[in-house]
């Protein structure tokens, strides 16, 4: 004890940090502080929310739960909450799967037998007392004998202490979920996964179970309720729990809600398709509040009536219109709230159109009109069926798509509900805190996507949601003020399994968790599920395959996404996607059989499906282009794809029928290949393929590296490769000979070069097809600098082909810092600065495994103040963090910028969203940010636009810029997970220059700078960065 209260005092000092205006946020407090609870603050990887106080050898400190085969008995009143009588009946069988031996339920309210008498002990075997202040007459005796302190938790929100006590553990909440917190958590601490279920994480046997002495305060979470929408659930959920449990109903519902409260999380959003949570199984409703479970209805279903439930009675109700239908809509809401208002609910308010589409004809104004008096309307009814002030009830409304535009032109609701913030349904969310909400009753809440189904794509079948991004969004919600409700869409609930542990926890504490630690959280996730023998790798390649979905998502797939011609990329694709697979599959043969099916849910399937998806699009780009150029490896392509498809098939049976013995049947059947819009293909169809009939005679054909054309072709009059440079990555270049025809090339075929310094090579042939690459390298100690010409000749009796040769030869300069540069396009990425400067308030820093190439810098405090600009000019530059990049050009040039971020929305209109950059320390060009970013909620509409104070026009984009997607299939800002800003700047000289980056508003995200891009060479990520 004496251990406990010196580390006690040592860290009861409050965390402050500095925010916009100087003054200082208390970050964490506690009255009355202890070691376990103090943990929260740091735990280093946000996994643990207390110290691991369970252990499986006797010491000294421990108390035994488990010993010689006996368990302890678990001790409470029968007067305790429901809810709190099934945690306890858990924790009953998590003893039993963990330990074998089978632990009594004892119903008592006297706790005198348990305590230490005088010097020795009661005859009464001590155990595990758990129940909640002021419902638990064992828990309040306790308290009124000075046993257990319960100060610092006492009438707070979902609280608990787990402590020892006179050789008893007892856990003690303050509330009905703060007691079931406290059970569950000594669940997960005795090993038993929150996932046992749902994922069929194994647990690891133990002989004994002990408990370290000492007291563990959970304090209240900084989100208030967190859960998760049940979406999207045909056709995988809703089938699998039609065959599972004969339907959407209580015996399904009571896993989840299980698995919620294992979570720490305590509210849902039930599954509406085609189903109603409260009229399909009576039970449905009640076994939730039982649970403590708090329910709502999803953004587009109001009254605690789901959507299904007024299809059903169309008729009925009229049509979902209330200008016209008025009393009969509010009829159908009053019966809504009749039914469930014995029930812990929050209810959503406000009105959309029938299904998840806005209301009335598209007149907002209109619109708004009917809006007031549904709200007013729905108030009233709210005050009549609970009998009390409206502001008592919980409530919500959704600022969910068009809704969002209302609200900027300035319709609010009363401030004591909860104004939902949405993000963009791709997980970008659209708004931060407005400084004027922030003392609202009601507070804000956040509804997100891991999940979504409709336009403008979907993303809806494995998880695609990285760790770091999650982290990064969420925390500016939670800066800002949203943390009354989180509510993530997660789809069929599987395979979502990664990001939904990680949410809930993070929603307890974000500031556990900073930018940098995802990996840590990572790592113990893996640890709890796969043990500490692989947990590593397995969290490595969990957080890579999700990290490589950011690059392009399955259902936004096209052959024409990536170059195959231009800086590798697609054969880059493909190499670290087999790479990936390599590792997973490897693995899966050394992990014992019993954690297997854990394995193939979370880690095999998700990575090495995903990995056979982006494959085949691949293979169709490569197979069209060759099909285009009468290239024979056309057909490998083709036939590949075939092979990918029908693994494919394989690995969703194996899935669906063989995984836990069948138990998932159905749950991974969503369609997922040939997509070409929004909606789910109606079946998995490979993308269009050619396959390619050799000529009847053998011809030479040439393509090189940098061109689709192949030569010899019609009017076109030479074939040139890109310029050569003294850089890598642009020192050598390919040339590909192939066979047009049947056989193989008769004859001798040379490759002459017409200049001493043009080195040729063959580099590679193509198993089983009549195909060389030949490689062509410049002796650059030959080459005087400067620009020079020269040829490749390739010969043979059918065909002469000239491959211009343009090199360009200069001396790189000396350097102490990273330097970058040459010739035509090159790029930076973000976290290669050559120098970093922090600001008074803020600074650049990295953000390992965010944003698609690895790595990206943002701003470490996101309430920063925004810059100061005094007629369109930048003030107290020196007081701004900023990043140099160094780089160096060997002939003058026209220079225009492309700014990578992720694609962080217009989160602020009434601010903007900027950036500025200079050169050489000239005066800094101010970037507006959301340039290219997708108007998908036709929010900057003339009509939008005039309607709101804050929102301004978004700025006029390059139809030509290549790069941002102009011109190509399904590229968006969106869809990519990258906008490309382009700012066209002087004219530089030959030499060495600066870039600095400038935070002007700190949400940003930088991930990369392209220079020059080259829209004649095409290129999905931009080039390749290089260190000089």
């Amino acid at each position: 004890m004496r251990n406990t209260l010196f580390l006690l005092k040592k860290k009861s000092s409050l965390k402050k940090e500095k925010t916009m205006n100087g003054t200082m946020k208390i970050i964490f407090s506690l009255c009355f502080c202890v070691l376990a609870s103090l943990q929260v603050i740091r735990a280093g990887n946000g996994y643990d929310l207390l110290p691991q106080y369970i252990v499986f050898n006797s010491s000294a400190s421990s108390l035994p739960l488990v010993k010689n085969g006996v368990a302890s008995p678990i001790y409470i009143d029968e007067q305790d909450w429901r809810g709190v009588q099934h945690a306890a009946s858990d924790l009953i069988a998590d003893v039993k799967r963990v330990s074998s031996a089978q632990a009594e339920l004892i119903h008592s309210v006297d706790v005198s037998g348990l305590l230490n008498q005088s010097n020795g002990l009661t005859g009464t075997r001590k155990g595990i007392i758990v129940g909640t202040i002021g419902k638990s007459r064992i828990i309040d005796q306790l308290i009124a004998q000075k046993k257990l302190d319960v100060k610092d938790i006492k009438g707070t929100w979902e609280s608990f202490v787990t402590t020892t006590i006179d050789g008893n553990l007892v856990i003690a909440g303050s509330d009905k979920r703060g007691t079931i917190y406290g059970i569950y958590d000594l669940c997960e601490k005795m090993g038993v996964s929150p996932w046992y279920w749902w994922a069929d994480v194994p647990v690891t046997q133990q002989k004994e179970i002990y408990v370290t002495e000492g007291r563990y305060v959970m304090p209240s979470p900084k989100v208030k309720y967190r859960g998760i929408f049940i979406n999207d659930e045909h056709p995988s959920f809703a089938s699998w729990g039609r065959e599972k449990f004969g339907g959407l109903n209580s015996k399904l519902y009571v896993h989840m809600f299980e698995l919620l409260l294992r979570l720490k999380a305590n509210y849902l959003w039930p599954a509406m398709w085609a189903n109603a949570f409260n009229e399909d199984d009576p039970m449905n409703p009640v076994l939730a509040d039982e649970y403590g479970i708090v329910m709502g209805t999803s953004h587009h279903e109001p009254m605690m009536r789901a959507h299904k439930e007024y299809t059903k009675r169309r008729k009925e109700v009229g049509p979902w219109d209330y200008a016209n239908n008025r009393e009969r809509i509010d009829q159908f809401f009053r019966e809504g709230l009749e039914r469930n208002k014995k029930f812990e609910n929050i209810v959503t308010i406000g009105m959309r159109g029938d299904g998840d589409s806005p209301m009335g004809k598209g007149d907002d104004v209109e619109n708004v009109r009917v809006l007031e008096e549904v709200i007013k309307g729905q108030r009233a009814i709210i005050e009549e069926v609970y009998q009390t002030n409206p502001a008592e009830v919980p409530q919500l409304w959704a600022i969910f798509t068009e809704v969002q535009r209302y609200y900027d032109a300035g319709f609010t609701v009363p401030e004591d509900v909860t104004l939902l913030f949405c993000d963009n349904n791709w997980g970008q969310i659209r708004r931060t805190g407005p400084k004027e909400e922030l003392k609202r009753p009601g507070g804000m809440g956040l509804y997100y996507h891991i999940d979504m189904n409709g336009g403008p794509a979907n993303d809806r079948w494995v998880n695609t949601t990285t760790v770091p991004k999650l982290r990064e969004q969420l925390n500016l919600a939670y800066q800002s003020g949203i943390d009354r409700i989180w509510i993530i869409n997660v789809g069929d609930l599987k395979p979502k399994e990664y990001p939904i542990d990680f949410i809930m926890r993070y929603a307890w504490n974000p500031d556990a968790i900073k930018v940098g630690d995802e990996a840590s959280y990572t790592l113990a996730w893996a640890e709890s599920i796969f043990g500490k023998n692989y947990a590593a790798e397995i969290a490595d390649i969990v957080a890579t395959y999700s990290n490589y979905h950011l690059t392009r998502k399955a259902e936004v797939q096209n052959p024409l996404i990536f170059s195959h011609v231009n800086f590798n990329e697609s054969d880059r694709q493909l190499a670290q996607w087999h790479r990936l697979v390599r590792r997973a599959e490897v693995l899966e043969y050394k992990l014992p059989e019993e954690v297997r099916d854990a394995y193939y849910q979370l880690v095999l399937y998700p990575a090495k499906a995903a990995a056979g998806v982006a494959e085949m699009y691949i293979a169709a780009g490569k197979n069209n282009l060759y099909a285009k150029q009468q290239r024979l490896q056309a057909n490998y392509w083709y036939e590949r794809a075939c092979v990918l498809f029908e693994q494919d098939r394989k690995m969703s049976d194996y899935y669906n029928h063989c995984v836990a013995d069948g138990k998932w049947k159905y749950m991974m059947s969503d369609n997922h290949i040939g997509y070409i819009s929004w909606p789910m293909p109606k079946k998995n169809e490979l993308p269009p393929f050619q396959v390619v009939k050799p000529a009847s005679r053998s011809s030479m054909g040439v393509a090189l590296e940098g061109s689709e054309q192949a030569y010899p072709a019609a009017n076109v009059a030479t074939a040139s490769l890109p310029l050569f440079q003294p850089i890598a990555g642009s020192d050598s270049y390919y040339i590909d000979v192939f066979n047009r025809g049947k056989g193989v090339l008769e004859g001798k075929v040379e490759a002459v070069p017409s200049e001493s310094w043009i080195k040729v090579n063959t580099e590679k042939s193509v198993e089983g097809i009549d195909e060389i690459r030949l490689r062509v390298t410049i002796d650059w100690k030959q080459l005087p600098a400067g620009r020079h010409q020269g040829c490749v000749n390739i010969r043979h009796s059918s065909a002469v082909v000239d491959v211009m040769v343009d090199a360009l030869n200069f001396q790189i300069p000396d350097h102490s810092q990273k330097l970058y540069g040459g010739s035509g396009e090159f790029s930076m990425m973000a976290v290669g600065y050559s120098r970093i400067h922090a600001g008074k308030y803020a600074q650049w820093v990295e953000a390992p495994g965010l944003g698609r190439e690895q790595s990206c810098m943002l701003i470490n405090n996101v309430l920063a103040p925004s810059a100061t600009l005094k007629k369109g000019c930048l003030q107290k530059i020196d007081q701004l963090p900023s990043m140099e990049y160094d780089f160096f050009l060997p002939e003058p040039t026209d220079f225009k910028l492309a700014l990578g971020i992720l694609p962080t929305q217009d989160i602020n209109p009434a601010r903007g969203l900027r950036m500025a950059v200079s050169i050489d320390g000239g005066e800094p060009v101010i970037i507006d940010m959301r340039k290219n970013m997708n108007n998908i909620f036709k929010e900057y509409t003339p009509e939008s636009l005039s309607r709101s104070k804050n929102l301004k026009p978004l700025p006029e984009v390059d139809r030509k810029f290549v790069l941002a997607g102009y011109g190509k299939p399904r590229r968006s800002d969106i869809l990519d997970g990258l906008r490309w800003v382009d700012q066209q700047m002087d004219r530089l000289e030959a030499g060495v220059h600066t870039l600095k980056i400038i935070m002007i508003d700190p949400e940003l995200v930088l991930e990369k700078i392209v220079v020059n891009p080259d829209n004649a060479h095409y290129s999905y990520m931009g080039k390749p960065s290089v260190e000089l």
